[in-house]
Order: C-alpha cells, then structure tokens, then sequence
C-alpha cells in the first residue's frame, strides 16, 4: 500500500481527504463516522457571523426590548453560540484522532479575533476564515474587499499559535496575487474555492428561490487551474482544492496540479461517507501503478511551473479546439 499520508497548512493528514465544513460536521457523532470512513481532517460546521446578528435581530423583534438592549441581546447569542462551539471541539477533539479544524464564516472585522483564543484553548488544530462578502455598492473603492481578508487574518494570527487558514471565493481580478498577499501576512494555507449562496427567481411565483444547492464535477475545472497556477507560482503555499471534487479521479488531478488536500462536501450528501474510502482506494491504486511510494512524488508534478506549455492552464487553448467550429 502506498504511503497517502500528506502535510497541510503545517498539519500532518493520515490522508489528503479532508471534509468541508457544512451540515455533515455540525455534531460528534457524524464526525465520528467521518473519522471511522477514512477522513484525513475534518473542518467542523461554519460559526457564522450573519447568523448570529440574524438571530440578534429576531429576538429584539419577539421582545419588548429597548432599541439600546441590542447590543446586550447581540452579546448574549454571539457569547451562547460561542460556546456551544466550543464544546463541539472539546467534544470532537476528546474522541477524535484526526486534525480538527475550526470554521469561522465572517463578512467583517467584527470580533472574531477575540473569540479566535478560545477556539485554540478548547482544542482546535487550525482555524479556518470564510470571509463571504459580495461588493454590492457603487462608490466602494477597488481593493477593499481584497483588503479585508487581509485584515482579518493579520486580526486572527496575532491571537493564535495554530495554523490559519483562508477559503477564498472566485470573485478576485487576481487570484494569484491574492494567495501571495496571504502568504505575506503569514496565512498556513489557502483553500480554492468556496462556494457562495447561489440565488435563483422563480419565474411563475416571482420569488427568488435557492439555486443548484451543490456543486458538480464541472465545477472542478476553474478549480484545478487555480490550483495548478497558484502552485506553481507560489510553491511554498500548501493548498487544498475544493468545489467540483465528485469523482475519485479528480483527487488525483488535485494533487498532481499541486494542492496537498482536498475538501469534499457535495459529494458526501449525494453519496454517502463510503465515497470516502472509494476515493482513497483509486488513490492507492493508481499510486502503485504509476510507481509512486508517497503523495509527495508526484503532488505539482502538472502545475504550472512544471508542465511545458503554459497555455494548457490558460485561454489560448480555447481558440485553438472551438474557432473552427461552426
């Protein structure tokens, strides 16, 4: 058997298989049977700002609370939903093996930085930002959103030891220069990508509705060419792919463009934890039949500092298989 073991954002995975923060990590019991399926790390459910200002609001709403009680109402469902986070992680991390990752889903400085100690002190091996924000606003200066993960990063690594990671969404004119500006400010790792809310109208109702609730392994295009152009620019960052990852075969592609793990999500809800052990299996076998002992053999072998036409990973090859097509 060949060796799967994998190191990210300074953490050590028995495997590069790492599961995305979502309703599938909300509680120690299905983490328990992530880490019995064969789970290199497990990146516990999302503690999101919005929600708790959502819930805030909702009960000033139900009460006859003063305008000026807000902020006490505020406290007191950030503080309480805080800790029942914590107790997640000291629950995960007393019957668990496998590298704990925490998740923090913000969309402003806030007060996360605050909190980032006490999710190290209850156990958490790494934290990891998901700063969901879309720049609605006209007279909004270029760069302020790409700004703000940098500030809330600087905010969270001075309060923590353990690694900090940063999910990123696609909207960025520079993804490269981004990872580096991560780097810079001293970011473990960087995840590409997370996938937003995606809205839908429906036309008979004239409702909005939610859109296509899960990626698909068309996704997984968009995000192997950041990772193998990211990898090779940057060959220092630790990377770990995620969005479109449904086949085993795509794990494969994730590591020899360059990531160190992979985040799967949507392929869990549609087919279950065994997918888990499917993936690794196909991993195994195509290392023993291509002659690789480690993953470190081969992960950036197709990046993009590594393969001899640069093109492969940009849109010249467009033209070159569709413009004669009528």
């Amino acid at each position: 058997m060949a060796l799967l073991q994998t190191k990210y954002a300074g953490l050590t995975l028995r495997n590069p298989i790492i599961i995305a923060s979502s309703g599938l990590t909300d509680s120690l019991e299905k983490i328990k049977d992530l880490e019995r399926a064969g789970a290199g790390a497990i990146v516990l459910k999302s503690l999101f700002e919005e929600q708790i200002l959502m819930r805030s609001e909702e009960l000033m709403n139900m009460s006859d609370a003063y305008p000026e009680a807000y902020d006490y109402i505020n406290e007191y469902v950030r503080v309480n939903d805080i800790n029942n986070y914590l107790n997640l992680i000291r629950e995960t991390r007393q019957y668990c093996s496998i590298p704990i990752i925490a998740s923090v889903n913000c969309y402003d400085m806030g007060s996360w930085a605050r909190f980032a100690r006490e999710i190290e002190a209850a156990g958490a091996d790494a934290i990891e930002l998901n700063i969901l924000r879309i720049s609605t606003k006209i007279d909004e200066k270029y760069g302020l959103y790409e700004q703000l993960h940098i500030d809330i990063l600087k905010s969270v690594k001075k309060e923590v030891k353990i690694p900090v990671t940063v999910k990123l969404g696609q909207r960025f004119s520079n993804v490269v220069s981004m990872v580096n500006q991560l780097k810079a400010n001293a970011a473990d790792g960087v995840v590409l990508f997370n996938r937003f809310y995606q809205p839908d109208i429906d036309i008979h109702k004239l409702q909005f509705m939610s859109g296509t609730v899960f990626s698909c392994s068309t996704d997984f295009c968009n995000t192997i060419r950041w990772i193998g152009i990211v990898s090779g620019q940057i060959p220092d960052m630790t990377l770990a792919a995620s969005t479109g990852i449904h086949e085993p075969e795509a794990v494969i592609k994730a590591l020899l463009a360059g990531a160190s793990a992979v985040e799967i999500c949507s392929v869990l809800y549609q087919h279950g934890n065994a997918i888990i052990s499917q993936m690794l299996s196909v991993l195994d076998e195509w290392m023993q039949v291509m002659g690789f002992d480690s993953i470190d053999e081969f992960r950036g072998k197709m990046n993009f500092s590594n393969v001899g036409d640069q093109s492969h990973y940009e849109r010249v090859q467009f033209m070159k298989y569709f413009s004669n097509r009528d």
